[in-house]
């Protein structure tokens, strides 16, 4: 696919600042929003604060994402305006298939839904094969377009540095918003940005395997502790649910015992959405050794209850 750089692609100061922004440009109070429950907050939170209303829908992808979908736009008033998803998914570590996005295109072009699509680890994957892209789907600009950032993918996570691409009508609103509020990232890391995207990408299979490791140590020394925790697909996240012996607690209470007995920080799967009730989201951010004391932790916390 190609893409028109000047009608087509926008800098944004993150990909969490374009998605707010966007919001702002293209919802009224009043409009309706579908957006996955459990999710990363600014996907709902940007509409919210924009007058919207937000309809949740389940955030795997399958068949049960497109008969609420369907239903949403079947029995809603007023009817969504605008969809978002976000594959690989942060908290959940879902990922999804081209034949999805197929899918969705096909369907928001046919009931005129706008699609925003969250890219922002795209690079961090564990199989063969990339996350696909919801613009590798013929007619995909007709509807949607994409975000990801820098801080995946090149370890920059602070700098502010990211993109949106695709739609022509939704880039240039974005655009307009954005001129009345940000004057551009800071020059060094412009600079930084462009250093990363034309230097050696050596660096990014090195990101991918050192993701894909510690996911190995934290799902194989957790396992042995005594808590499973389905492996995920992609994401520097997993989506672990609350050890069953646990589930009276609920994630919340959960994860201040987890932080006050095991000392392992953890963040509530609650605080991105009611249907995340039941699980922790733990983040692969430590090295193998922090890992392995967290397990040992973890193990002697369960042992002790």
């Amino acid at each position: 696919m190609k893409l028109d750089a000047d009608k087509e692609v926008i800098v944004t100061l993150g990909s969490k600042e374009g998605l707010a922004n966007l919001a702002q440009a293209i919802t009224a109070p009043g409009d309706v929003v579908l957006a996955p429950n459990p999710s990363y907050p600014i996907h709902t939170f940007g509409f919210i604060i924009a007058g919207a209303a937000i309809r949740s829908i389940p955030a795997a992808p399958g068949e049960e994402f497109f008969e609420r979908l369907t239903n949403a736009m079947r029995f809603t008033v007023p009817r969504p305006k605008v969809l978002v998803v976000g594959y690989p998914s942060n908290p959940t570590a879902y990922v999804a298939d081209l034949p999805f996005y197929e899918r969705l295109v096909a369907f928001a072009r046919e009931h005129e839904l706008i699609v925003i699509s969250d890219l922002a680890y795209a690079e961090i994957y564990f199989r063969d094969t990339p996350t696909p892209s919801i613009l590798q789907v013929e007619g995909a600009k007709e509807v949607a377009v994409e975000f990801t950032s820098m801080s995946k993918t090149y370890s920059m996570a602070g700098w502010r540095m990211g993109f949106a691409v695709g739609n022509e009508r939704l880039i240039a609103a974005l655009a307009r918003v954005k001129s009345y509020l940000d004057y551009g990232a800071f020059t060094p890391i412009q600079a930084a940005a462009v250093a990363a995207l034309n230097g050696p990408q050596d660096i990014i299979e090195a990101n991918r395997k050192l993701y894909r490791k510690r996911r190995d140590v934290l799902v194989e020394s957790f396992g042995r502790a005594g808590w499973n925790i389905p492996v995920p697909e992609a994401s520097m996240f997993a989506w672990a649910p609350i050890p069953e012996r646990f589930h009276n607690l609920g994630a919340m209470e959960f994860s201040k015992r987890l932080l006050t007995e095991g000392h392992v920080a953890v963040a509530p799967g609650v605080g991105f959405g009611e249907e995340g009730e039941g699980y922790v989201r733990i983040a692969l951010v430590e090295n193998e050794q922090r890992l392995r004391q967290a397990a040992r932790s973890v193990k002697k916390m369960l042992a002790g209850s």
